[in-house]
């Protein structure tokens, strides 16, 4: 089956194959973080690929040891200290905007998340129609440890979760595994990763194969791979009462003081280590997460999308917090790892605060343009649990 050549230097590699295409993200050395470089090529060939009738499926995967753990923040971070706030917001809508043309995509998508997964990568991949986890596969939304909070529709996909497990995985960063994916319906499939090249070939034949292959008939394909995993013991799911207990909080302040009481009476890591990350992160950011995915379980996506847009804005624009600055240098730049957030306690958040990141006041001379999806014809469909 011939594929076009590529060069080494291409961060997002376009590979073709009869009947499909394949989208193979190649920044190794930047754990394929998404520049503006990537998003803008990734959202020309998808476009393309989605109008050609020869293309029937399209393969999402990536180079290296990671799948994509973000988009790239130093980018960003540098697009706003030379110039103008608004100059970071261009990077948020290609992103964003690439995101619904994928969640909306009207041919089937494959996702290979064999690696980290992460930020930005999960918003490229989690509307996909095939969702495939292997035992390298690692989830999180860590946003909040630097200085932002959980986007790229996150309010959306996180607020479809069981219980309260999205505000769980949002406030605190926690990492799930593979087997933790397919559970909560994050991961469609498990394919250990050394059966995943005899997966594409199979896949790749039946596509060039068959005049029309439906999603149903490359699903009978990739279930030939897939394999029943056992989750591990502690797993999300085995504590996902005393999750739902917590984090139904009203408030950060409340969902942190239940972690507390709990950790008084249950002695378990997870309790831990969500007390600490709640404590390290941006108290701003962990705010607007909350607000932003209890508003999102009643909104769509296209909804969910332009109200994390509007409060990336006046993040960029320190309308309350200069927190995204504060965060890239202690991460990115000069990498001490100690943020010094302002506010510094959850409790000097106040709604108002929270409210002004979520409203459209922009004035004239601020140069700020909106969000415009584009228009698409296809639904968004729900994710699936397996529990």
């Amino acid at each position: 089956m011939a594929a076009s050549i590529h060069r080494e230097a291409d961060q997002v590699i376009f590979e073709e194959v009869v009947g499909g295409r394949k989208v193979i993200l190649n920044r190794q050395k930047k754990l394929n973080t998404l520049n503006y470089e990537m998003l803008s090529k990734m959202t020309q060939k998808l476009k393309a690929y989605e109008n050609d009738p020869t293309i029937k499926i399209v393969i999402l995967k990536a180079i290296g040891k990671v799948f994509c753990v973000g988009g790239d923040l130093t980018s960003a971070f540098q697009f706003v200290a030379f110039g103008h706030w608004t100059f970071g917001t261009n990077y948020y809508r290609k992103e964003f905007c690439l995101d619904y043309i994928l969640a909306t995509y009207k041919k089937p998508l494959v996702a290979i998340l064999d690696g980290s997964v992460m930020g930005g990568g999960v918003g490229i991949s989690i509307h996909a129609t095939f969702r495939i986890v292997t035992e390298n596969t690692i989830f999180a939304m860590p946003e909040a440890s630097i200085g932002l909070f959980p986007d790229v529709g996150a309010s959306y996909f996180l607020s479809r979760l069981p219980g309260f497990f999205g505000e769980y995985l949002g406030l605190t960063g926690a990492r799930l595994d593979g087997a933790d994916m397919l559970a909560f319906g994050l991961g469609t499939h498990f394919i250990p990763s050394q059966s995943l090249q005899s997966m594409e070939s199979a896949l790749e034949k039946m596509v060039a194969s068959t005049d029309a292959p439906s999603a149903a008939s490359m699903a009978l394909v990739i279930n030939k791979f897939a394999e029943e995993v056992d989750l591990k013991p502690g797993n999300a799911y085995s504590r996902l009462d005393m999750i739902n207990q917590c984090f139904s909080g009203e408030s950060c302040e409340e969902i942190l003081s239940s972690l507390e009481r709990l950790a008084n009476r249950v002695h378990e890591k997870w309790i831990h280590d969500a007390i600490t990350s709640m404590r390290s992160a941006t108290p701003t950011g962990l705010k607007i997460f909350l607000r932003t995915i209890r508003e999102g379980r009643s909104k769509t996506l296209e909804q969910c999308l332009q109200t994390e847009y509007v409060a990336i804005c006046h993040v960029l624009r320190r309308t309350v917090s200069n927190d995204f600055y504060e965060g890239s240098r202690a991460i990115l730049v000069d990498k001490d790892k100690k943020p010094q957030w302002v506010p510094s306690k959850l409790e000097d958040v106040s709604d108002e605060m929270v409210a002004k990141c979520l409203s459209r006041s922009f004035t004239e001379d601020d140069d700020w343009l909106p969000l415009r999806l584009p228009s698409r014809l296809k639904k968004v469909e729900a994710m699936t649990s397996k529990i």
